[in-house]
């Protein structure tokens, strides 16, 4: 193929992945995108700590902690705010709060106001995941779900991978300018979101002369097919955590310099720009169920394939082989959450799913730190591969009632919800004929 001819396909590739999406979704792209752009205590809170303030390794391993906590008790809140009081009420207040606690962790000083604080980040800078997924199912017709959530995640990973770099450079110059930055870029999202977003919740209808019901956390947890899901789902995070906890860790023990974890780190992030939109064209109205069991059972033997690594090639090829996962699995199983999501639930069962890779997040570095120093990391990679294997299963025995989306277009002529009504309320889960305002 001549240059202009490829030039041609790719324009053509990335011209189909984009079209057809409402407005609105576009400006909640570029909110996540600037969101993830000013991204800093994330990425360098163990370095500020520990080099800047001089603080040990454990204090640091604590406030992190405590971070990731914050994250885990809003998910549910934020869930129930989100349905409550509307998805943009709810991202104004998450990103106005983040905004000033992350400045203010920059001026702390004592140790136990810097705890406080973090956690406080952690509560806020959490809070908007349920109420964007919510939104964005919200405004974008249930075959574009898979490609909208593909596109939000390739603008999460794309934001990540700039930040990073630029917060590198911020940080030899100043960790104050770099705190300050992220809260001036997390208020610019909320202004974004103010100006240019509308309130998505659907509007309550009348089922036989009465208003329906509110969708309550008993519910949530009383649905037997979603909550293993969300089980599963925690499965699989324990194992792409291992990215960030259980492989630094690996490659220093092999004689690896943090220089060679930077490289391989950022080879998943080049590979998620690269790889995100044509993968997604390819995956975009394929079976759920076989798309969830194939990343499962990639993510495990993936991380599982680290225990051969004993070159960067291996660990690289390892690491195409999650990260293709990743790119699968993501898209997917959180437009699988929508369809298992009552209309006007979406926000709880989101602020769930969102909980699962919070715990994801806590328990992995506990679970790769026991693992490497009591047996080995080849242990961790053995249980990787069990847990993916576990997940793989798990998925194809739960989904095999799960109609087809494309089939529940079909009959019912309205969104696919896929909730099962034996767990939840009739009256809670009635599709409305028109989902926006």
């Amino acid at each position: 193929m001549s240059i202009a001819g490829l030039r041609r396909a790719v324009g053509e590739s990335v011209r189909r992945s984009v079209s057809g999406l409402p407005r609105e979704f576009w400006w909640l792209w570029t909110s996540t995108l600037v969101n993830r752009l000013g991204g800093f205590v994330a990425t360098f809170m163990v370095l500020y700590l520990t080099m800047e303030r001089g603080y040990s390794a454990s204090y640091a391993g604590l406030v992190v902690a405590l971070h990731g906590l914050g994250g885990v008790i809003s998910s549910v809140g934020v869930g129930v705010m989100t349905d409550r009081l509307g998805r943009r009420p709810t991202l104004l207040i998450s990103q106005s709060s983040t905004a000033a606690s992350v400045a203010l962790l920059g001026f702390m000083e004592d140790p136990a106001a810097i705890v406080a604080v973090a956690f406080l980040v952690g509560l806020t800078s959490n809070a908007s995941r349920p109420a964007v997924q919510a939104m964005m199912a919200d405004i974008v017709k249930p075959e574009d779900r898979v490609r909208a959530f593909s596109l939000n995640y390739w603008a999460i990973n794309l934001g990540f991978a700039i930040s990073s770099v630029a917060a590198g450079f911020i940080a030899e110059y100043s960790y104050l300018a770099g705190f300050l930055g992220e809260a001036a870029m997390t208020l610019a999202c909320a202004v974004l979101i103010f100006v240019k977003l509308p309130e998505s919740r659907p509007e309550h209808v009348l089922v036989d002369g009465k208003r329906e019901v509110d969708v309550g956390m008993r519910t949530v947890l009383r649905d037997g097919r979603f909550m293993s899901v969300v089980g599963l789902a925690f499965l699989v995070a324990l194992i792409f955590q291992q990215g960030f906890v259980g492989l630094p860790v690996a490659m220093g023990r092999d004689g690896f310099s943090s220089s060679d974890f930077g490289m391989i780190f950022a080879f998943n992030g080049v590979l998620i720009v690269a790889l995100q939109i044509p993968v997604t064209r390819f995956i975009e109205h394929r079976d759920t169920r076989r798309l969830l069991v194939i990343s499962s059972a990639l993510a495990g033997y993936g991380f599982g394939l680290t225990a051969f690594a004993g070159s960067m090639a291996v660990y690289a090829l390892a690491v195409c082989v999650w990260t293709l996962a990743e790119i699968v699995n993501a898209p997917t199983q959180t437009s699988l959450v929508v369809r298992l999501s009552p209309v006007h639930g979406r926000g709880r069962y989101q602020g769930m799913y969102t909980m699962s890779w919070s715990v994801a997040g806590l328990v992995a570095p506990l679970m790769s730190g026991f693992l490497i120093d009591r047996y080995g990391a080849d242990w961790l990679w053995g249980i990787c591969a069990v847990l993916g294997t576990v997940a793989a299963a798990g998925y194809w025995l739960l989904m095999r009632g799960l109609p087809d989306p494309s089939e529940d277009a079909k009959v019912a002529g309205v969104d696919p919800v896929g909730v099962d009504p034996s767990a939840v309320d009739p009256a809670a889960v009635r599709p409305e004929a028109a989902e926006l305002r």
